[in-house]
């Protein structure tokens, strides 16, 4: 039992890299990095030149732990993708590069990709 949730966590991680391995973030157009546990969404803008996390909210946090948007559903992802695309209005980032790291494009993370295209950003 413990071999294959081995097995399966590096095949997970050599997606993950897979995937990551073409995109790269830049100061003018990150890298909009989104990360699902079992219970939450995490979305970061990363500049991977400089190393930098440019902006980030996740269902965790103080803003949302409180109301219905604190668990991992289609409706927080729209509410994450609305607020993930006003973090990139206020640092004047109109473009960004997608990076869905392991997990497939649709449900939840389709749903945050459209929510952020609604509120002006481009990928």
């Amino acid at each position: 039992m413990i071999k294959q949730t081995i097995k399966n966590h590096k095949l997970k991680h050599k997606r993950a890299l897979r995937v990551r391995k073409k995109l790269r973030g830049t100061d003018s157009k990150p890298r909009l990095c989104v990360f699902k546990s079992n219970c939450h969404l995490f979305v970061q803008l990363i500049d991977d030149e400089k190393g930098l996390t440019l902006g980030a909210v996740s269902t965790f946090g103080k803003e949302y732990r409180k109301t219905e948007f604190n668990r991992k559903n289609k409706a927080s992802a729209r509410k994450l993708g609305e607020h993930i695309a006003e973090i990139a209005k206020t640092k004047n980032i109109k473009e960004v590069v997608f990076d869905r790291g392991s997990s497939k494009y649709h449900g939840v993370l389709a749903e945050l990709a459209d929510a952020a295209r609604a509120g002006g950003l481009q990928f």
